[in-house]
């Protein structure tokens, strides 16, 4: 008892001790504190260093906010100095908007920054933004300009360049209403009967500020906030050379009884004859957006539209490219890219023939067709780098199984690919899914002169028969056959630049009875036998 007495005796000394030695500590650490002064400052003479001497901040659409950009400060100097004054050269009616060093101004306007100090040898940030309209900017060159001014108290001594270029666009978006809703458009009726809606409008011919919404011309870029929508028995026409540019989770919606026409062909320059093509993109104009995927949702064609037609259409960044439901398609000469999704999905198509149609990256696949239809595919690139082990570039299937295990047939009633080049970076890139629960339903596919990514050794694919045509060689120039595993030599595949040339695993392979006059960009096939793809060789330039 004595020494356990004597223990906690000892213990209770010892913490005592600690405690007095922390007192001790924060006690010394505050009056050293409580001595110290601020350092001491002297005023800027103006011989500040700036990252960039002017910053141009990317296109942006009138009204529509840009990115945020930087400049950094620099004091090269030994002393530490007070900048009287850093501020817009518009002041308070500057577009114009900065942040110093985390710091937002008198009032939090960002415009004006008294007093900012700057030691020596150091460095701050400036970010930068705009939200300007096409009335703020020169009407000369549409550049909304100001200055970030650096005063030394009595004048200013130094400035960097603020430099934006501003584009006009016809904006098309749903209502807004007083309640905060906006305005939606019903795609009919779920399983259980309540109705389907999506933030969206429908396109008027006779809207009271911008005429007729139906026909998108090329006098200037059109910007769409949630889908809009054609309606029944009116047909969206767009016109060569029209850019359409599509904020998140926006598109085009063609309804029941609508139809959509783009026809990016009319006039071609033989001197650039994608110039007049029709672009669908997202809003945001940065260079660092220009390849990002998913930026915005689909053009949807809806079960029942009819007469659609796509010429000359480059597509890109979006979720699903296209959308197409038990209806017809005629696409041709046309481009999706950068799918963050599907880059064509077609469900139960009644007839969709492409022609000339490259379809580069995507997230699942380049062309799904799930649950049957009718398809027709000539001098078609599809290839999927996509970096992921499970992508795919082809699917076709004539069923489809639901969460609840239930099942879902649809005959693939002929799905035919001439001359098409199906590749991509996983050992398989085609995969044909039949039913196994009932022959009768069709499944009909044709490859012929196609050139297939399909290595399916010691894949459970080995020695299925339905793949029996993609092993076999053609024998001549127009005998049935295929071509398997051979590079096809894209020029840069992760760029979008699908071109090949004479060492090409595709030059000169394809069938002359099933080839197209002229490629994707208008050049003519001369080459016999003609190269197989979207695109015809160097090797025979016009």
């Amino acid at each position: 008892m004595e020494s356990q007495a004597k223990f906690i005796i000892f213990t209770k000394i010892q913490t005592a001790m600690r405690k007095s030695i922390f007192i001790l500590f924060v006690g010394i650490i505050i009056s050293m504190t409580s001595c110290r002064k601020d350092f001491d400052t002297v005023p800027s003479t103006g011989g500040l260093e700036f990252s960039k001497q002017t910053v141009y901040l990317d296109t942006v659409f009138t009204n529509i906010g840009s990115s945020t950009y930087m400049l950094k400060v620099y004091n090269r100097g030994s002393d530490d100095i007070t900048i009287p004054e850093i501020r817009l050269g518009k002041g308070e009616t500057s577009k114009y908007r900065i942040m110093v060093d985390g710091m937002t101004g008198n009032d939090g306007k960002g415009k004006i920054f008294p007093n900012v100090e700057l030691l020596a040898k150091d460095s701050l940030f400036i970010f930068i933004e705009t939200t300007a309209s096409i009335a703020d900017a020169n009407p000369t060159d549409f550049l909304y300009t100001d200055q970030i001014l650096f005063n030394t108290g009595t004048s200013f001594q130094q400035s960097v360049n603020l430099v934006t270029l501003i584009q006009d666009a016809v904006f098309l978006y749903p209502e807004k209403y007083s309640d905060g809703s906006k305005e939606t458009l019903n795609l009919g009726v779920d399983e259980n009967g309540d109705p389907v809606d999506v933030i969206g409008f429908e396109l008027n011919e006779a809207d009271p500020v911008h005429g007729n919404e139906l026909v998108f011309t090329n006098e200037k870029p059109y910007v769409i906030y949630g889908y809009a929508g054609v309606p029944s028995g009116k047909t969206l026409q767009i016109q060569a050379g029209a850019r359409v540019h599509f904020h998140a989770d926006s598109g085009i919606i063609v309804k029941e009884g609508g139809t959509l026409n783009i026809d990016g062909n009319a006039s071609l320059d033989p001197e650039n004859p994608q110039e007049n093509e029709v672009v669908f993109e997202g809003d945001r104009l940065e260079p660092g957006f220009s390849e990002t995927p998913g930026q915005w949702g689909t053009v949807w064609l809806m079960p029942g539209s009819g007469n659609n037609s796509i010429d000359h259409l480059t597509l890109k960044n979006s979720v699903v490219g296209l959308l197409v439901e038990e209806c017809p398609l005629n696409i041709t000469n046309s481009q999706i890219y950068n799918s963050s999704n599907v880059g064509i999905l077609a469900r139960r198509a009644t007839n969709l023939t492409a022609e000339n149609v490259v379809v580069n990256l995507a997230g699942q696949m380049c062309l799904a067709c799930p649950i049957g239809g009718n398809y027709s595919f000539k001098h078609c690139t599809f290839n999927n780098n996509w970096n992921s082990t499970k992508q795919l570039t082809v699917l076709l299937a004539n069923y489809i199984e639901y969460n609840d295990g239930s099942v879902e047939t649809n005959g693939l009633d002929q799905a035919n690919f001439y001359n098409c080049i199906i590749y991509g970076y996983n050992k398989v890139q085609l995969f044909l899914d039949k039913y196994a629960g009932d022959d009768l339903v069709a499944f009909n596919t044709n490859f012929d002169h196609c050139l297939v990514k399909f290595n399916d050794n010691g894949t459970q694919l080995e020695g299925d028969t339905l793949y029996d045509p993609i092993r076999t060689e053609p024998a001549s120039p127009t005998a049935a056959g295929n071509y398997r595993n051979i590079d096809p030599k894209f020029y840069n595949e992760n760029a979008n630049k699908l071109n090949i040339d004479t060492d090409s695993g595709a030059f000169q392979k394809g069938n002359p009875n099933n080839t197209l006059a002229e490629d994707v960009s208008g050049k003519l096939r001369t080459s016999n036998p003609p190269d197989i793809g979207a695109y015809q060789s160097a090797a025979f330039p016009q």
